[in-house]
């Protein structure tokens, strides 16, 4: 392991403080080598998506040319949210070091538990309220997919 990419994932967190987005810096490497960094811009780019694990790999996916990053580590100053996780695992991420805990990120205000208890509920009890409609329909699309010869696979 080396804790140059951690120290570096840390310095972006601070970094992205002092440039007025959240306290969270990520980087992705393959072979030792880092591919993309990526720091907390949700409120720098009114985006809430723009965690700095997910900024850090739509870097990556575009410079690697590929959706797939399974050959690749990311290295985040806190534990990835359930949403980076999320990508994280949908990238294929090998392996994932993190600095802070989810507690420690609760200390300060950013708090998910509320996601990961919503996601133990039965869909009709979750927190934003969800209703299922044209499912016939919704279900052809998926056929057309499903039959597609040439479809690319992920």
């Amino acid at each position: 392991m080396n804790n140059k990419f951690m120290k570096r994932s840390i310095e972006l967190a601070r970094i992205s403080i002092d440039s007025k987005g959240g306290p969270f810096g990520a980087l992705i490497t393959r072979k030792d080598e880092i591919i993309s960094e990526g720091m907390n811009r949700v409120t720098v780019n009114n985006d809430p998506t723009a965690h700095a694990e997910i900024v850090a790999i739509r870097e990556a996916a575009k410079k690697l040319n590929t959706f797939k990053l399974d050959q690749c580590v990311l290295w985040t100053s806190c534990l990835p949210c359930p949403g980076c996780y999320s990508f994280a695992f949908w990238a294929r991420i090998s392996k994932i070091y993190y600095a802070c805990t989810h507690k420690d990120a609760a200390a300060i205000d950013f708090d998910d538990s509320l996601i990961y208890s919503d996601f133990t509920k039965k869909i009709e009890d979750r927190r934003i309220p969800m209703t299922q409609i044209m499912q016939k329909e919704g279900v052809e699309v998926f056929k057309y997919w499903d039959q597609k010869v040439d479809k690319i696979k992920y």
